[in-house]
């Protein structure tokens, strides 16, 4: 039961801040327009949309990730044979180093990209 109340808290709370982020937007643009403020300002253009959701993008870093989190997974059986680490600990932080350092690389390939 306890369960159940939290995914309603959680899912109502993911609720609320989306309600309020659109009301407050719809405030700001109509206090705008109020102002005389010429609409144009709200048309962000195609190059922000593009540049939001780029699927080409998303399934390279999502890639990166996985490979990164690979390369972790390996590494850390690596260490866990030699007994480098403790056990457990060994793993999870190789999971981590490798998964951020391949997310940086691919924010270094995007950029260079841009």
């Amino acid at each position: 039961m306890e369960v159940l109340v939290a995914f309603i808290a959680f899912f109502a709370t993911v609720f609320g801040i989306y309600y309020v982020h659109i009301t407050t937007r719809n405030k700001e643009r109509m206090a705008l327009i109020d102002k005389g403020a010429d609409a144009s300002l709200f048309n962000t253009g195609k190059e922000a949309q593009s540049s939001w959701l780029n699927w080409n993008k998303f399934t390279l870093k999502i890639g990166m990730l996985f490979m990164g989190i690979g390369v972790g997974i390996i590494a850390g059986s690596i260490l866990d044979s030699m007994e480098v680490m403790q056990h457990g600990s060994d793993y999870v932080s190789m999971i981590f180093l490798f998964g951020g350092l391949s997310l940086v690389l691919f924010y270094l390939i995007d950029r260079k990209n841009k």
